[in-house]
């Protein structure tokens, strides 16, 4: 894994699906390397939205694109294998919806997927400590999951920071990622506080200059840090 960050993520939750080549591609020609998928199952979070076959037209339409699956689903385990069939390079799971989490991460990785973990907002970052040793990402939801286009829940900085703070003070090195309502408002904050992967769903697509409106978030996220990973 070779990124320059911060990254920008674009969630193709948020695209025209009638058009999802056509956008997808304009991430790719505006530089984008990561692509968010977001699973909704309609139990876990009250929204459905797609399964392993978007995924792997996704994959094919970007082949050498990094495809960061998220799963908002109970019961990940069942549909693992299939995500990773699909072409998944990552794949995150909720800690709320995993009884056996680090059993889960590690089904992740027999599969050959880098892992993730993910906390809803009412969840405080301490209790991911255990398995932070265990993943190479961390999520926080900085929306409440289901819906896209939410406002941004400000208390979600303070997360990022503690959650930089105990990467720092166990000397990992995990990326960290959030999801929900990121723009060109809070972009360069999420950075600053430590920020690596910036999720972005209406912001990028529901514009009506999608490269554009890329370069403006890039730019913001810019300001708040330049590191490497």
């Amino acid at each position: 894994m070779n990124f320059n960050l911060p990254v920008l993520a674009p969630s193709i939750l948020a695209a025209d699906f009638s058009e999802l080549g056509d956008q997808i591609q304009q991430c790719l020609d505006s530089g984008i390397q990561w692509i968010h998928c977001d699973i909704m199952d309609g139990h876990f979070v009250p929204n459905i939205s797609y399964g392993p076959a978007i995924v792997e037209t996704v994959r094919h339409i970007a082949p050498d694109a990094f495809l960061d699956v998220h799963l908002m689903i109970e019961n990940p385990d069942q549909y693992i294998e299939d995500f990773s069939d699909a072409g998944a390079d990552l794949i995150s799971v909720h800690y709320e919806a995993c009884t056996h989490l680090h059993r889960t991460i590690q089904n992740i990785h027999q599969h050959g997927c880098m892992t993730g973990v993910v906390i809803n907002p009412a969840t405080i970052v301490e209790l991911l400590r255990p398995i932070l040793p265990d993943v190479d990402l961390a999520l926080i939801m900085s929306v409440n999951p289901g819906f896209g286009g939410q406002s941004f829940i400000e208390s979600s900085i303070e997360k990022v920071r503690k959650l930089a703070q105990i990467r720092n003070d166990l000397n990992l090195n995990f990326l960290i990622e959030i999801d929900g309502g990121v723009g060109l408002k809070n972009a360069a904050k999420l950075t600053s506080a430590g920020t690596d992967i910036l999720v972005a769903g209406s912001s990028v697509f529901k514009t009506d200059d999608i490269p554009a409106r890329i370069a403006e978030l890039q730019k913001k996220a810019l300001t708040g840090t330049d590191h490497v990973v």
